[in-house]
Order: structure tokens, then C-alpha cells, then sequence
């Protein structure tokens, strides 16, 4: 009976370590779970950090290319934009969320990680003076990666960001 304790505890454990988003011992590269937003939550956290956004729909269905939606986008994401916008002192204005239309991948737009912000000077110059350098995308765009390893990608009129925490908030 005792040895039947010990396998079940032992099984319980190692369930726990190996399973998706929830181990410890995940595959390198493996997104962990994460808690998601709603589009509401992410307006009211954006507004009040003084974030804007803009659609070129004028909409925020997450369904449609044209909106800018915030639909289960990442807490650490929005959190993100917000260190940003009070690291940077930069107005920051969000042009693509979570909406189809952004490529697909783990660490997406559709699956929260990442959002666009309109390119400015401000902004051009923080992240370019501030973080570091790490090369082009495979998609030739250049790349600066922060001291908290959130990535920020210049696609010519806007910034990509992939955050993948909040950026020490």
C-alpha cells in the first residue's frame, strides 16, 4: 500500500512538470499559458496610461483585417504598452492588435503577443538609443531586443512588438 502512495504522488508530480504551459520542463521555445484580456479591459489600461488606437475599419472586430482589436491579447502585452509609453515618456498610438490579417506563429497578433505601434520620432529614437541591436527579421526588417527581451521590429511606418512579459512592470 505504501509503494501505491508513492507511484501515484511521483506520477501526480511529474504530470504536473511535463504538462503543455503549465511545467516547469516545457520545450524550449514553448509558449506558456497565459491570462488574456478583453478588448474592454485592454481600452480601459490603455486610456489609462494615455495609450491611443486607431482602426483603419474604424472597428474593433477581431474577425476583420481592417479593425484594431484587443481581444484576448496578452495582460502582459497590454502591460508591456504601458511600460513603454511611462519608460519612453512617448505617445504611442496602437494601429494592430489581436485582428486576423498579421502573420501566424506562436508568439503572434492573433495569439496576443504582439502589437503595432505608429512609427515616430519619439519612439524611433527610445527604441534605437535604448535597446540593442540584434539584426534583421527574415522578412529584412530590423530588429532591437530590450533589457527584458521584449523584441521590437522596424516595419518601415510602424513598430511590431513582440512582447513576451510586461517589460518590468
Amino acid at each position: 500500500m505504501k509503494l501505491r502512495s508513492v507511484v501515484t504522488a511521483l506520477a501526480l508530480v511529474l504530470g504536473a512538470l511535463f504538462a503543455p504551459g503549465i511545467g516547469v520542463l516545457t520545450a524550449a521555445g514553448e509558449a506558456h499559458a497565459v491570462t488574456k484580456i478583453s478588448h474592454a479591459t485592454a481600452t480601459s489600461m490603455f486610456r489609462s496610461s494615455g495609450i491611443t488606437w486607431s482602426s483603419s475599419g474604424g472597428c474593433s472586430n477581431r474577425n476583420v483585417a481592417t479593425c484594431t482589436s484587443f481581444d484576448q491579447l496578452n495582460l502582459a502585452t497590454a502591460q508591456g504598452a504601458q511600460t513603454l509609453r511611462s519608460a519612453s515618456g512617448c505617445a504611442l498610438n496602437i494601429t494592430g492588435g489581436t485582428e486576423t490579417g498579421h502573420a501566424s506563429g506562436t508568439y503572434s497578433h492573433w495569439n496576443g503577443y504582439k502589437l503595432d505601434f505608429g512609427r515616430t520620432t519619439c519612439v524611433t529614437n527610445y527604441v534605437k538609443n535604448t535597446f540593442t541591436y540584434i539584426g534583421v527579421r527574415g522578412d529584412g526588417a530590423p530588429q532591437w531586443k530590450s533589457g527584458a527581451g521584449n523584441v521590437y521590429a522596424d516595419e518601415g511606418n510602424h513598430w511590431d512588438v513582440t512582447f513576451y512579459n510586461c517589460g518590468g512592470c
